[in-house]
């Protein structure tokens, strides 16, 4: 691996992106492909207020979902909640905005904002007051349209398979999901991967994720699932 060109880090290099009150974007679904080292990381180091954009809340001991648990987030722009009851309790007793986008509409928000367009246009709750609430509504053509805004993070945090030392990444199939949406729509993008090799090693053909989109990497330090899901 030649150092020259390597993004890889520690933990303790990636610490000072984070801080409170930033806006935080994650890949991974129910927690697959969200990456649990950096997780633990964050939890240890203990950042509040957080705004957090992602698929959905995972649960209370899997995923993005032990954040919200502990009190340290405060605003979720997701799917849905439904796998994490104490995201709902919190959003029930006030202290947990949330603001529901569909599940593909949510993924071109991201997607929008990181090819760098300011929003979509979709007719996709357009007549929904829960989904238009706030929203602009445009007319086009004589038919009525939601403009939803695009997403973008302050920082985001992606998880691959594989990466080379440049930032090109693999993914584990579905553990893909908005991984590679993510890499593009943050100012800030780093990498927890399983496995780190030297630029050139990756297959070209199979490269998902460009480096260019990658600013920082770490090594996985991996995660215990059966602990995990005896806590679930």
């Amino acid at each position: 691996m030649t150092s020259h060109h390597s993004k890889v880090r520690s933990y303790a290099d990636i610490r000072s992106f984070f801080y409170d009150g930033m806006t935080l974007m994650f890949g991974g679904f129910g927690g697959v492909g969200t990456p649990p080292s950096i997780l633990t990381h964050l939890i240890e180091w203990g950042y509040l207020d957080l705004t957090i954009i992602g698929n959905d809340t995972g649960f209370p001991h899997i995923g993005i979902g032990q954040l919200i648990a502990q009190n340290r987030v405060k605003k979720v722009i997701a799917s849905h909640i439904g796998s994490n009851p104490i995201a709902g309790q919190l959003m029930s007793e006030g202290k947990l905005e949330v603001e529901f986008s569909p599940q593909g509409i949510l993924a071109e928000r991201i997607r929008a904002g990181g090819v760098g367009i300011k929003g979509i246009v979709t007719e996709i709750g357009v007549e929904d007051p829960y989904l238009n609430k706030g929203k602009e509504i445009l007319v086009a053509n004589g038919e009525r349209y939601l403009f939803e805004s695009s997403l973008v993070a302050d920082v985001g945090i992606v998880y691959a398979k594989k990466a080379d030392s440049f930032g090109n990444l693999i993914y584990d199939k579905s553990a893909r999901n908005t991984n590679p949406l993510v890499a593009m729509a943050a100012d800030i993008t780093i990498v927890e991967a399983e496995e780190v090799v030297g630029i050139g090693e990756l297959d070209p053909e199979e490269i998902v994720t460009s480096g260019v989109f990658v600013d920082h990497i770490v090594r996985s330090k991996g995660v215990d699932w059966e602990w995990v899901w005896e806590m679930k």
